[in-house]
């Protein structure tokens, strides 16, 4: 996710992990792991991902970035469930968020100059809003 009061979603994207469970030794450890970008999903899917981590975005009332987190059944349904909201996701060159912000087509320093801006507005609008306290 990208933006403040009109966020984004970047595309879809999907981790294969090398273990039974993506833990802390499958995440940062192993080689196992392969990530897919875009994520082998139905067109269907695909939407419905994006919009359920733009409606997650705006439920906790979030500004600049967020990696929003899916599990999926994996046979029958295949129904799709938020599983986080991750309010700091990794951002070296080979994280997942900048992956899938550059598989949308933003490159990695036009990410960082685009958070740079995000955060000078919402700075501007807190500026700009004053409170008082009358009895």
């Amino acid at each position: 996710m990208l933006g403040n009061d009109s966020p984004q979603a970047s595309v879809v994207g999907e981790i294969i992990p090398g273990r039974e469970f993506y833990d802390y030794e499958a995440k940062y450890l192993s080689e196992g792991s392969v990530p897919v970008i875009p994520a082998r999903l139905s067109r269907a899917q695909t939407k419905q991902v994006r919009e359920m981590a733009v409606a997650a975005f705006r439920a906790c009332d979030l500004s600049g970035l967020a990696r929003v987190d899916f599990l999926m059944e994996p046979d029958g349904k295949r129904r799709i469930f938020l599983n986080e909201v991750n309010t700091m996701p990794g951002f070296t060159r080979i994280s997942m968020y900048p992956k899938l912000w550059e598989a949308t087509g933003v490159k990695y320093t036009d990410l960082i100059t685009r958070l740079i801006e995000l955060a000078l507005e919402r700075q501007a609008e807190k500026n700009r809003t004053s409170y008082s306290r009358e009895e």
